[in-house]
């Protein structure tokens, strides 16, 4: 195992991710590239927008990509002591595919994904992106579970 993708979005899975991804690149002697994908900013072009009618938005993505910046930082701070090649990377994209690409594109060897607690309806509804990982990758994929709240 060379190249292991660690996919975060600062939820409470997190911390779980970046420990489990950091242990395994240590003992393996890989490169851990910490990822963050960012959502594409809501489409207000069909609504007959043009962005200098909106700016709001613009405004609001670009406090997204600073303040993602910011906790990627962060979290490298956490792991070079163990893992001194790490890096972060920011991506703006679907969230799936975003994570896919990256990981053929850097030749991962294994993805690490946070899980969130859902109950069995929302999970139904609407999925989650460790799910769609785990049926999608051609490569392993460790779904790190959030911790349980008591």
């Amino acid at each position: 195992m060379k190249t292991i993708v660690a996919a975060v979005d600062f939820s409470d899975s997190t911390a779980g991710v970046i420990s489990a991804a950091s242990n395994l690149a240590k003992v393996f002697g890989a490169s851990l590239h910490i990822v963050h994908i960012i959502e594409a900013e809501p489409t207000y072009t069909a609504y007959g927008f043009t962005p200098d009618e909106f700016p709001a938005i613009q405004v609001f993505q670009e406090e997204v990509r600073k303040r993602a910046n910011l906790r990627l930082d962060e979290l490298l701070g956490t792991v070079t002591s163990d893992v001194p090649d790490a890096t972060i990377h920011l991506i703006d994209g679907n969230p799936l595919h975003g994570l896919l690409d990256y990981a053929k594109q850097v030749g991962a060897d294994l993805i690490a994904v946070g899980a969130h607690s859902h109950n069995a309806v929302s999970s139904l509804l609407l999925g989650s992106i460790a799910e769609a990982l785990v049926r999608k990758a051609e490569l392993p994929t460790l779904v790190i579970p959030a911790p349980h709240k008591e």
